[in-house]
């Protein structure tokens, strides 16, 4: 999105703030565990985190985790300081996201999603993106805690790109990119890239930066620390 996005400092309605977050994690947790299900490609983060296990032999979960502590360091590089309540929060959403993909998954299971038309799986994937997009926009601006990777997002857009949430999301997207073609040259194999991940990669900072305007337009970025 090359529009950039104004910040206000004022606070969003506190009595909201937790409604509009669980709204957000959920959304988040439903796309992501569509795009698992259906199984047309993970989003980059997770893609890198596959590829890393093959070439490792180290348990996805593991190195998940390890992706979400390497963004909490290069968190507080960029910010160069320490906020523990940030990284708290941080920690708490890694746990508390896992644990939701991982139920929305064993749901959705009950559905017949294997069964659709590949056209009906592309859109329904690409939908997931679109869900995951709009998550990462709702909890941004009410910014109560945030995964360490849509954190790092958020850091590089208003630190190093101006409020353009394309040009934020395609430069944290190169760390993953950076690690999958480290992973290529040893294994001579790629996985959990799909035509889910090309979208991801194309339009997710658009999205996001879409969903800013569109979806709960009266939330502004708050808190930024940055």
């Amino acid at each position: 999105m090359t529009k950039q996005i104004a910040v206000s400092p004022a606070h969003n309605r506190s009595s909201l703030t937790l409604i509009y977050f669980i709204i957000s994690i959920c959304l988040n947790s439903l796309g992501n565990a569509i795009t698992v299900s259906l199984n047309l490609g993970s989003a980059l983060w997770t893609a890198a985190a596959v590829n890393l296990s093959h070439a490792t032999s180290l348990p996805l979960s593991w190195l998940l985790f390890a992706e979400g502590f390497f963004a909490i360091a290069l968190n507080i590089l960029l910010l160069k300081a320490i906020d523990w309540r940030r990284i708290l929060g941080n920690l708490i959403f890694m746990s508390c996201f896992s644990y939701l993909v991982g139920l929305a998954v064993k749901l959705l299971a009950f559905l017949p999603l294997v069964d659709l038309n590949i056209v009906a799986k592309v859109i329904l994937d690409c939908f997931g993106i679109v869900l995951i997009a709009t998550a990462i926009s709702i909890y941004q601006r009410v910014n109560l805690m945030l995964h360490p990777c849509d954190d790092l997002m958020q850091i590089m857009r208003f630190k190093l790109c101006g409020g353009n949430s394309t040009k934020a999301q395609l430069l944290s997207f190169a760390l993953p990119i950076a690690a999958i073609c480290l992973t290529v040259l040893v294994t001579r194999r790629l996985y959990a890239i799909n035509i889910g991940t090309i979208f991801s990669l194309a339009f997710q900072g658009y999205l996001v930066g879409l969903a800013d305007q569109r979806i709960f337009p009266h939330l502004k970025h708050r808190n930024l620390h940055i």
